[in-house]
């Protein structure tokens, strides 16, 4: 394969889509190789690189089953339980944090603080 078509940013033809455009559309790369790339410039950096696919090859999203729903849904739970008290946090624990936000800043008064 020689080297890929580049197009400025916003000047791509029509039938190339970036994978954010696909999935709106309800398509997949579909296994499909980059076709081209987008690059804008920017000033004392390198140029931002978006890839695109070309959209006659692209391929239906896959369904969602009930298994990979199940599955979904304990990666949540898992990432709402904190690892120090297994307690569920009610959201998703920050990952700077690694813990709840009580274990991670403990209330030195304890549970009766001042009001």
């Amino acid at each position: 394969m020689g080297a890929l078509p580049v197009f400025r940013w916003r000047l791509a033809p029509d039938g190339y889509a970036t994978r954010r455009q696909l999935r709106a559309r309800g398509l997949r790369p579909g296994g499909q190789e980059v076709a081209a790339q987008l690059e804008r410039p920017r000033r004392r950096r390198g140029p931002l690189v978006a890839y695109l696919y070309r959209l006659d090859l692209a391929k239906p999203v896959r369904p969602m089953t009930p298994a990979r729903w199940a599955a979904l849904g304990k990666a949540n739970a898992a990432r709402r339980r904190c690892p120090a008290c297994q307690e569920d946090a009610g959201c998703v624990i920050p990952t700077s944090l690694g813990t709840c936000v009580p274990c991670a800043y403990p209330d030195p008064h304890g549970s009766e603080g001042s009001t």
